[in-house]
């Protein structure tokens, strides 16, 4: 029997067999109340489904929230603006989504009087690991159930026969229906990002398949004609896209759409789990994508050299917490506010170029530009720049080298 003694929890909910299998669990094995919680983020679903299964499968509570403005406006636009990327490819899609989850899952446990909240997270991966440190940051107290970690179902059929067994509907599970019914990927989507994992994937030689892949098109099949757009910033973020004002969702509604159908933002990259092993996914991001290129040519024209490099050496420690989970941990939010600060003279416009895979930058401008035509012109810059300076500027430089040559001499 389970410890410690668990009178209601709240479950993260998806309406898909294995959730829909956890919440008849938990009902028999820690004889317990069940809450579900379904969050909206842009996940392309039908989630109205997901309540009356949770129905069907005697949920205490249920709750279905649309929380994809807060997804965009307050976790992938913050980490947007630290150019956030794990190891140089990996534009950080699932990651994001989890704290925001426990964010609410611990919420919803205060208000419904939970002592426990549980996740569909198996033992082997990252979001467990994220789940849990965001939902004990939030809430010390709080007991986190993980069934994958517990119980001995360990295949699709034992899961299909528990489901048979009790009379939950595999056949009108929604999360194999989103997957054409049989896909052999695990799949995770969101307004960021589409991932897929397992099956062919395992084999990190082979090629995914063209069919694989739901968002994009394939780069040699976008069209003919190239889609330019001009993406207005303020302190950093994207508020309008070619002239038109949008709140951070619909910015990322609108540049998933232009991109996917250009054929930008795939990735099949091999990670490093925080857990240990390395691990084979491929990712839709079209647009991160999008967003990563313009924001840094925005960056290149208004932040000061320094600020920019110290952006930059200190983004792949950013990335890191946000992969392993530590969302909430008091240094990435200390991180985060040097990151936001450096924002403020992130202000302008940029003009991209969408073409067959490709995000082109054909021009930046704006008020707060650090680039100044009179000091950089080859041409005539009315004394703006005394050349002679820069010897005096290199002698400085190389006197540890000088004197280092010097010692090497025999």
């Amino acid at each position: 029997m389970p410890s410690p003694q668990i009178n209601k929890a709240v479950l993260a909910y998806s309406g898909g067999l294995d959730t829909s299998i956890i919440l008849k669990w938990l009902q028999e094995v820690y004889a317990c109340e069940v809450v579900t919680f379904t969050a909206d983020i842009g996940q392309g679903e039908e989630l109205e489904s997901a309540r009356a299964k949770a129905r069907d499968c005697g949920a205490a509570e249920i709750f279905v929230e649309d929380l994809q403005e807060e997804f965009a406006r307050d976790f992938v636009f913050p980490m947007f603006r630290a150019n956030a990327t794990y190891e140089g490819e990996y534009l950080l899609g699932t990651s994001i989504a989890r704290p925001l989850i426990s964010k609410h899952l611990v919420r919803i446990a205060a208000q419904t009087g939970a002592d426990a909240i549980a996740h569909g997270a198996t033992g082997k991966g990252n979001d467990q690991v994220r789940f849990e440190l965001s939902a004990y940051a939030l809430n010390p107290e709080i007991a986190v159930i993980a069934p994958w970690r517990e119980w001995d179902l360990r295949s699709r059929q034992d899961l299909m026969a528990y489901a048979r067994a009790r009379g939950i509907a595999v056949e009108k599970d929604p999360a194999l229906e989103a997957r054409g019914g049989a896909s052999p990927y695990s799949m995770d989507a969101n307004l960021l990002h589409i991932s897929y994992e397992g099956g062919e994937l395992e084999d990190p030689w082979r090629a995914p398949a063209e069919e694989m892949w739901r968002w994009t098109v394939s780069p040699r099949r976008a069209p003919d004609a190239p889609q330019e757009m001009v993406l207005t910033f303020q302190s950093g973020d994207i508020r309008a896209v070619d002239g038109e004002a949008m709140t951070p969702a619909q910015v990322m509604t609108a540049l998933n759409s232009a991109g996917a159908r250009h054929g930008i933002g795939r990735a099949d990259i091999v990670e490093n789990r925080y857990v240990g092993m390395k691990n084979r996914g491929c990712y839709e991001t079209p647009a991160g994508t999008i967003v990563l290129k313009a924001r840094r040519a925005m960056e290149s024209l208004t932040l000061d050299r320094e600020v920019a490099h110290l952006k930059d050496e200190l983004m792949p420690r950013y990335a890191k917490l946000i992969y392993n989970g530590y969302w909430f941990s008091p240094e990435r939010r200390m991180l985060q506010e040097m990151i936001d600060a450096s924002q403020a003279p992130v202000n302008g416009e940029v003009k991209i170029r969408l073409y067959k895979g490709h995000v082109e930058v054909l021009g930046r401008r704006s008020t707060d530009s650090l680039f100044d035509e009179k000091i950089v012109t080859f041409e005539h810059d009315a004394g703006a720049y005394n050349q002679a300076d820069a010897g005096g500027f290199i002698r400085l430089n190389a006197l540890r080298l000088r004197l280092a040559a010097r010692k090497s001499q025999p």
